[in-house]
């Protein structure tokens, strides 16, 4: 008997409601192909409808070609009407299952990456700003503006870029952009065709290669180790649309990638009349020695530049950038026109007045600091706790990696560590080519004080010595 709810308080029509249940069980595969559907009386006795709701329901189903009619038989539902995920959208799919913390419980600590601490956002700062903004700005403000995004927002970053991370570049070379994901989008966009290869530092965040994919991309893992992306595994027979990098302190592994290598990533897309794109996503924040400059400010015709400020301010602000080549300027604006017109104008404003007042710079040092007393809790916790692994990537970023002697970090060992409070993440489930990283785990530290990471590896230490590996 088929049975679902149906909520007598909603807006959605009741016809509506059942039409829409009834095609998430089928595009689910909850209701197989050529599986026999209830009638229409035992359906509607079954969820508490009118027989006519029912029947229109079917109507509307059949009409989409979901189900089809046999006389005298019953009601079938049809063949060919699910779209079957591809291997790299069912392994995103399970990936995003497993390691989905959004509705964990409170208690349990999360070592996730790449996660700010939200209770630094300097809110009254950013308040007075806003504020300012809303109440100074001239009516043109609140129109319709440039797809490059507002101009005061691109001289004052021009400014800012090229002090700190020695990129060069003009103010129309800047496009901004919701966030780094959709710069990120666009680039595939605008440099890819349908089937070409998109060559990848692997292992890479889960983000980034579902981007390339969707877009149509194959993806060449390039291997990475401890210094970053390997240029000498670049394919030589075939040119990739462009190599996707994370220089300044590699995802998942945290390498910060050498003057070498760099150059010789500058000499490989200049041979194969590529492009670089560099992701600088959390290159504020280096602990030894000082910050590397960005690849960019080697080879401004080569290499394309995006940045972000969510992993500096807050991921709620959907600020990001992308530095091109002048000559793909023009293609560039016109497809950020279509995916949005253009990015929110008073956050623009208001982040300019934020740089050009000083407290982005004064953010960044404070968050710096803090950051720093995060890391020294996190390397003496594990330092005191265990005596077999390895801390590697820990330069700089909100997150380092741990090499065990011989722990194998898979699904079992993550969910025993649920089970014990704590959740950490295996570099092998960033990584293309598996089994070159089954000992490492990802222990992200931006968003935890310094005493929830002792904890957290209290916890993690529980879980090690009651762990059973099955065979």
């Amino acid at each position: 008997m088929l049975w679902f709810p149906i909520d007598r308080d909603s807006d959605v029509l009741l016809v509506q409601q059942v039409y829409k249940q009834i095609r998430s069980l089928i595009l689910t595969e909850q209701l197989g192909e050529h599986e026999k559907l209830p009638s229409t009386r035992e359906l509607a006795d079954s969820i508490g409808v009118s027989r006519n709701t029912v029947t229109e329901a079917y109507d509307q189903l059949i009409l989409e070609g979901y189900v089809f009619v046999k006389p005298r038989s019953g009601t079938y539902v049809a063949s060919g009407v699910v779209l079957k995920a591809n291997e790299m959208e069912k392994r995103e799919e399970h990936l995003t299952k497993w390691l989905e913390t959004e509705q964990q419980d409170d208690e349990i600590i999360d070592f996730r990456a790449s996660h700010p601490a939200m209770d630094h956002f300097p809110r009254k700062v950013w308040g007075r700003i806003a504020k300012e903004v809303c109440y100074d700005s001239h009516d043109d403000l609140f129109g319709y503006r440039s797809p490059l995004g507002d101009e005061t927002l691109r001289r004052v970053l021009t400014t800012y870029l090229t002090r700190t991370r020695g990129v060069s570049c003009h103010p129309e070379q800047i496009v901004i952009t919701a966030g780094a994901t959709q710069g990120l989008s666009l680039i595939t966009q605008l440099l890819m065709d349908e089937g070409d290869c998109v060559a990848v530092e692997d292992p890479v965040t889960d983000e980034m290669r579902t981007i390339f994919v969707k877009a149509g991309a194959e993806v060449e893992p390039i291997k990475a180790d401890r210094n970053g992306i390997q240029p000498n595994e670049l394919p030589t027979k075939r040119k990739p649309s462009f190599v996707f990098v994370i220089p300044s302190h590699q995802f998942p592994l945290g390498a910060i990638l050498p003057i070498q290598r760099r150059i010789q990533l500058v000499e490989y897309v200049r041979e194969m009349d590529s492009y670089i794109v560099e992701d600088d996503y959390d290159s504020e924040f280096t602990y030894e020695g000082t910050a590397v400059y960005s690849m960019q400010g080697l080879d401004p015709e080569r290499v394309i530049y995006v940045g972000t400020f969510s992993k500096i301010l807050s991921p709620a602000l959907r600020i990001g950038y992308v530095i091109l080549p002048k000559h793909l300027i023009d293609r560039f604006k016109e497809l950020k026109w279509f995916s949005d017109r253009h990015t929110a104008t008073l956050e623009q404003q208001v982040m300019a007045r934020f740089i050009e007042e000083g407290h982005l710079d004064q953010h960044v040092r404070r968050m710096k600091r803090i950051y720093e007393k995060r890391r020294r809790a996190l390397v003496a916790a594990l330092g005191r706790t265990f005596q077999t692994l390895e801390i590697i990537g820990q330069a700089a970023g909100m997150h380092a990696v741990v090499e065990w002697e011989d722990l194998v970090v898979d699904e079992s060992f993550v969910n025993h560590c649920k089970e014990n409070g704590v959740i950490v993440y295996p570099v092998e489930y960033y990584a293309l080519k598996k089994g070159h990283h089954k000992k490492q785990m990802v222990l992200g530290y931006g968003s935890l004080t310094e005493e929830e990471i002792d904890e957290g590896v209290r916890r993690l230490q529980k879980a090690v010595e009651s762990y059973q590996p099955k065979n």
